[in-house]
């Protein structure tokens, strides 16, 4: 028996059901790169799953350790400091690709029925993502990632109701200590990963059920719906774009690589304490409102964003032709982008 009988015999390949997949009609302004970021940031999670296993090698989650095993990394390990640089450079990547995507899907309205549930998917990716960079951040151990982590679960503490459960289970007791870092690795390497795939999995799942929406540009009202199929025209699209990020990726970590602070020290309060940026916006609201009001603002504005399908119908069916949804979304974009830049450029 030769090897191809002996494979298709024992393992066989559903012909007909292969060549339906492949074939599946793409809708033609996917041809447009920046309509198709959809797929970065899972190229993005990736890449972060394959370097955050190299850097599990090296990195002892103890307080005593955790900061000189990133030391070793950086600056003994041979090619440590270009992994840990691809390992948090993919992850920025991966926040903006889908702050972007999420911006074309809120824009262009294809959260609507029946893609509403494909939405709320996607806004629980989103906030999954976010819990995955503060709490691989706080893995670093050194001085500013230890305050960000005590600021961190300052805030979930003032959650109204359940705020004391919250940072109390987030810190494993009362202060940062031990116990925190087991649980913020823990987060990190198995808890937030496994709830990202299953998120990307529903997704996906929702994706293939409905097909991708089409959208039609001013002029192309009357025009013939026009298709391409998935294999080849769109994997190698897709191929093309993952070539060029990898690109990108590896000069920015080449050209900017990942440094180290000082080590973490709970009796030194930094003059001044810096999140990564996608925090800023929330960070300035923080500043110039008191504690209660600044976790109730985020909490309320994800409210909105999970429920945003439902309340944009509810503004078409009170003022149909306004275009209310678009408007608040104009001023929602704008709001969130004077607040990143007034934390970066402000006092």
């Amino acid at each position: 028996m030769g090897l191809a009988t002996w494979l298709k015999q024992s393992f066989p390949i559903d012909q007909e059901a292969l060549i339906k997949l492949t074939s599946e009609p793409i809708p033609n302004h996917l041809k447009r790169w920046w309509w198709a970021l959809g797929g970065t940031p899972l190229y993005m999670f990736v890449v972060q799953i394959i370097t955050g296993i190299m850097l599990i090698f090296y990195y002892v989650p103890e307080t005593d350790k955790a900061y000189n095993s990133i030391a070793y990394i950086t600056y003994t390990a041979d090619f440590g400091w270009l992994i840990r640089s691809i390992h948090r450079w993919s992850s920025n990547i991966m926040i903006a690709a889908l702050l972007l995507h999420m911006l074309r899907v809120f824009f262009t309205r294809t959260y609507q029925q029946p893609r509403d549930i494909n939405w709320i998917f996607g806004v629980v990716l989103f906030l999954l993502t976010l819990m995955f960079g503060f709490t691989g951040y706080s893995l670093v151990y050194e001085q500013m990632s230890y305050w960000a982590m005590k600021v961190g679960t300052g805030i979930a503490g003032a959650t109204p109701l359940i705020g004391n459960w919250i940072a109390d289970f987030m810190r494993g007791g009362t202060e940062i200590g031990q116990s925190t870092l087991t649980r913020f690795y823990l987060f990190h390497v198995v808890l937030l990963p496994f709830l990202i795939i299953v998120a990307i999995s529903g997704h996906l799942y929702l994706i293939r059920t409905h097909g991708v929406s089409e959208l039609k540009f001013i002029g192309e009202e009357k025009q013939e719906k026009k298709t391409f199929p998935l294999w080849p025209d769109h994997v190698f699209t897709e191929l093309i774009m993952v070539s060029i990020i990898m690109i990108a990726l590896v000069v920015l970590s080449i050209l900017f690589p990942v440094h180290l602070g000082e080590p973490a020290d709970p009796n030194v309060t930094p003059l001044h304490i810096k999140p990564e940026w996608y925090f800023y916006p929330v960070f300035r609201w923080l500043k110039i409102t008191n504690l209660t009001v600044g976790v109730l603002g985020p909490m309320i504005f994800i409210l909105i964003l999970l429920l945003w399908p439902y309340i944009d119908k509810f503004f078409d069916r009170i003022w149909p032709g306004k275009e209310i949804g678009f408007w608040i979304g104009v001023a929602g974009m704008l709001t969130i982008n004077a607040f990143l830049f007034w934390e970066i450029f402000g006092h």
